[in-house]
């Protein structure tokens, strides 16, 4: 597809194959915080129900700006269940019960995972793609899940 953005072709279709990873990455921790949401249980139920609302709101906002970053980019966002099954970095697994302690520790690994991947790019988004929207763009999602992850682990002090 042709860039509009003065970016050469080949790094655009680059930058926008690393954001469509990004994008399965973010659907598939959306999809697992609704689990933790509808399916909690236990003493601190209604507390976790309202926490895990405020966090799955956030990443939906998230997904949107991210598939709106990769038109941006003049590409096209996946946007199939499958497409984003073969593009994610984690996985659907469920570790444990329906417990808050389960459901923030898997969480909390899955943010952990988006940090590193967001960190290894934001180098290369910038210098080697000179993509530098991009890699700012990441830079700020990089503060929104260290937040979201330092929230789940205050939970599990």
């Amino acid at each position: 597809m042709q860039s509009f953005t003065g970016i050469k072709t080949a790094d655009s279709a680059e930058a926008a194959k690393q954001l469509s990873h990004l994008l399965a990455d973010e659907f598939v921790l959306y999809t697992k915080t609704l689990n933790a949401h509808w399916n909690i249980e236990g003493g601190d139920f209604y507390n976790k129900h309202l926490f895990y609302e405020s966090l799955y709101n956030k990443l939906s906002i998230i997904i949107d700006e991210v598939a709106e970053r990769i038109r941006s980019l003049g590409h096209y966002a996946p946007a199939t269940l499958s497409s984003f099954l073969e593009l994610t970095h984690l996985t659907e697994k469920l570790m444990g019960v329906n417990t808050s302690i389960s459901f923030m520790e898997e969480l909390l690994e899955d943010h952990v995972s988006i940090i590193v991947f967001l960190r290894k790019y934001v180098n290369e988004f910038g210098n080697k793609l000179k993509d530098f929207g991009s890699s700012d763009f990441i830079t700020g999602l990089i503060e929104k899940h260290e937040k979201m992850a330092w929230m789940l682990r205050a939970h599990l002090s």
